[in-house]
């Protein structure tokens, strides 16, 4: 089993390419370990400071809507970038249905069942208007709670025929959706908070399914927590990040090898475009790198695999993506997130001087 091999013109190139680049080659990812920390390399200065940090750090949003965020974070360690996916998820607290209050289910789900299902509604509701619950509480105040109440019975519908099939022709209220759910303000909670920024995130949820003679009335207390209490309270249903791929090709492809190149990569890595020597060839050129997905099939195909492709990952140029479930903007939990690592840095930093 033979290796692809990665040929450098000078240790001077070797030096650069592993302090800035991770390698994708057959078997194996080479420059997996960081190298750049002081006294490592021979003329880099790689001390730490505030100046070389801003000025390295940069942050550019690609795309952006109401749930969805993906940006890139370039001249950053790793640890910082995993530091802020981590907190993304379980240190920025939301409000969740945490307390439900059964009076009366005759439905087909079981009360814990049902308990577990509106737990994991998401709530528009602005986190940073409301309290922590202190421990020991089991009375809402508007400082800490948004309750609602769910109130749904099933029946016939008296229009039906004995044609009807369609549940929908035949039953009223056999679906129990979101927007059954009503908020019962708390105090002044009426004058502080708005009616379209109270409530589920969609409408249409389907919480149960009923027949007549099935009813439901609950009542709900959405409390404030974190991620790291129940994965109900996760501010984003996903949070990830990726190394910024990179493509060079180190020789022309033409023709049927340059189709069987475009195939190896995800679609829009690379193009096909006409080769200068005409004749109507087609010669493979790198239109995005951004797309690819780290396949390295290139590698199957023994004439590509050698000299022809280097497949590389910028070491910290970082594509990061947040998907919101809706109780806050995706670039609102970035900020959040940021001022929460900020915190624990200084927490760390206070208990480092105190034991000094």
């Amino acid at each position: 089993m033979s290796k692809s091999k990665v040929k450098y013109s000078s240790s001077k190139q070797f030096i650069e390419e592993s302090r800035n680049e991770l390698v994708l080659t057959e078997f194996e990812v080479l420059n997996a370990e960081a190298t750049n920390f002081p006294g490592n390399h021979y003329g880099y200065n790689d001390t730490w400071t505030l100046e070389k940090f801003k000025k390295k750090l940069k942050i550019n949003v690609i795309r952006i809507d109401n749930l969805e965020m993906e940006f890139d974070i370039i001249g950053v360690d790793p640890s910082v970038t995993n530091a802020l996916r981590r907190i993304l998820l379980s240190d920025i607290p939301t409000m969740a249905f945490d307390r439900v209050f059964m009076f009366n289910n005759t439905s087909i789900i079981q009360d814990e069942v049902l308990a577990h299902r509106l737990g994991l509604i998401p709530l528009k509701a602005d986190p940073r208007l409301f309290e922590f619950r202190r421990e020991g509480d089991e009375v809402g105040t508007q400082e800490d709670t948004l309750e609602f109440e769910l109130k749904v019975k099933c029946s016939w519908n008296p229009s039906r025929t004995k044609d009807h099939t369609n549940p929908e022709d035949l039953y009223r209220d056999f679906r129990v959706l979101t927007s059954h759910m009503k908020w019962i303000p708390l105090g002044g909670q009426k004058d502080l908070l708005s009616p379209d920024a109270v409530g589920p995130v969609y409408d249409d949820i389907l919480i149960a399914k009923m027949r007549p003679g099935h009813e439901l009335d609950v009542k709900l207390h959405a409390l404030k927590g974190t991620g790291r209490d129940h994965a109900k309270f996760s501010p984003v249903a996903t949070a990830f990040y990726r190394l910024l791929p990179q493509v060079k090709l180190l020789r022309d492809v033409e023709g049927e090898a340059a189709e069987r190149l475009q195939k190896c990569f995800s679609p829009g890595v690379i193009d096909l475009v006409d080769a200068p020597s005409g004749g109507g060839k087609k010669i493979a050129k790198v239109n995005d790198a951004r797309y690819d997905i780290c396949s390295r099939n290139v590698f199957r195909h023994e004439d590509l695999k050698e000299d022809t492709v280097k497949l590389t990952r910028a070491r910290d140029h970082f594509i990061f993506y947040i998907e919101s479930t809706g109780a806050l903007p995706p670039e609102v939990l970035f900020v959040e997130a940021a001022k929460i690592l900020s915190q624990k840095c200084r927490v760390f930093l206070d208990e480092l001087k105190s034991g000094l």
